[in-house]
């Protein structure tokens, strides 16, 4: 039995009894703090009923879970042994050596924190990992706190892997029992030791990062003997402090896969774009960036911080470029993923987005350019995630990367200094750092 401070007590669903359910009720009648064992949500977020029955409000959207009622799950089943991988292509010796690495951290059933620039090809490097696991017999989830970044892991792996696997986030259809799943991390509540692998993708996004009930929903949905890993361009306060009390074992890649160096942001002052819009037309020195880069033929993200700017921007380059040549798209925009698609194919040259694509997305070639990037919503970590859209091909490994602001911010230096350190570290550095 667990804590008995703690509601909704876990049963199997064949434990599922009159009797069990009885003895929960019994043992949860205290009138004092109750934390919800489904999302850990403390007391101040957990209302009471007339009955005097507590029920929890933060994780209301899976279905109301009252003090006096009880949980099941199924339990996970083995899958066939085998291996499933199809990828042929070849890592470099830098993601090699972190590759290994992992594997030995998972096998001896140690977290860990790979912590590799963007563009360093995190998503190869845990594949002979998720492998190891498949050929056990054991259940793999790769979750992210963002739908595109799944949406994008879900296309990848399906063409790498030839195992079922599922796609869970808000709007997807219900969840089938496969080896591997790709799930947002709102979806982890609905898992208990479920995986004997948990691999958490952009784990300093919001909004996973310091959201107590996503870490919660981590601690149920991993196995009992179940092994964690963090993927990361920007580590955060919480996962260095993990590292430095010896609960996570970092992994360090600072350089690309194509072994270039980051694309280094170049600041442009720009202190009349508010003027300018009210007058339904853009600053010169932005307008004539724009018209320079289309040139190119290159395709362009144009990122704004509020969902408003973006329209207003978007009406404006309409009338300059044509209309439905310019795409926006934010957290309310319904066909955002047909509007990504557009961009990918050429069909649209440039796009303007909120944060909603600072991360977990790659567009072949692309140039970035930052409106307002001293606004507050532009944090250190999604100014150097941004960047990182910048410069991730083959074919073309640098691009242009624009801040354009009306006053150097902390958040905006400091994203530039984290860079120029990971290329210094990346050049002074044989092999990554384990």
């Amino acid at each position: 039995m667990r804590d008995e401070n703690k509601y909704g007590k876990w049963f199997t669903q064949d434990q599922l009894t009159r009797e069990e359910i009885a003895l929960a009720r019994k043992l949860e009648q205290n009138t004092g703090p109750k934390t919800c064992l489904r999302c850990g949500a403390d007391y101040e977020e957990i209302g009471r009923l007339p009955n005097q029955t507590y029920y929890c409000r933060a994780c209301i959207l899976l279905g109301r879970l009252r003090s006096d009622q009880a949980l099941y799950y199924f339990p996970q089943k083995r899958f066939p042994e085998q291996s499933y991988l199809k990828w042929q292509g070849q890592l470099s010796t830098w993601q090699e050596k972190i590759s290994t690495a992992l594997q030995k951290q998972v096998e001896n059933g140690r977290p860990s924190l790979v912590h590799a620039v963007t563009g360093a090809g995190k998503t190869e490097m845990i594949y002979q990992t998720i492998d190891t696991i498949l050929k056990q017999g054991g259940a793999v989830c790769l979750a992210s706190p963002r739908v595109d970044v799944c949406i994008e892991l879900y296309q990848r792996l399906q063409k790498d892997f030839t195992c079922p696997i599922s796609l869970l986030h808000g709007e997807s259809a219900d969840y089938f029992r496969t080896p591997l799943v790709i799930a947002t991390t709102h979806q982890l509540l609905k898992f208990y030791q479920a995986f004997d692998l948990l691999i958490i993708d952009e784990v300093d996004a919001f909004p996973y990062v310091d959201n107590p009930i996503l870490y919660q929903a981590v601690d149920n949905a991993l196995k009992e003997n179940g092994v964690r890993v963090f993927l990361t361009a920007t580590a955060t306060d919480r996962l260095d402090k993990m590292v430095r009390n010896g609960q996570l074992e970092r992994l360090s890649l600072p350089r690309r896969f194509h072994g270039n160096p980051l694309v280094i942001p170049t600041p442009i002052w720009l202190g009349s774009l508010e003027a300018s819009i009210k007058k339904t037309c853009l600053p010169t020195k932005l307008m004539k960036a724009i018209l320079m880069q289309q040139a190119t033929g290159f395709p362009l993200l144009l990122f704004v911080a509020e969902i408003e700017r973006g329209r207003q921007v978007q009406e404006i380059l309409e009338k300059e470029f044509g209309k439905g040549s310019v795409g926006c798209v934010s957290s309310q925009t319904s066909d955002r993923l047909d509007q990504v698609q557009a961009f990918r194919e050429g069909k649209i040259t440039i796009l303007i987005s909120t944060t909603i694509l600072e991360r977990g997305v790659t567009f072949p070639g692309v140039d970035v350019f930052v409106l307002e990037s001293h606004h507050q919503l532009f944090t250190k970590s999604s100014l150097v995630q941004i960047s990182g859209r910048v410069g991730r091909s083959m074919d073309r490994a640098d691009g242009l990367l624009y801040f354009f602001h009306n006053g150097k911010t902390k958040a905006m230096q400091s994203a530039i200094k984290e860079i120029r350190e990971m290329n210094k570290e990346a050049k002074d550095d044989q092999l990554p750092s384990l």
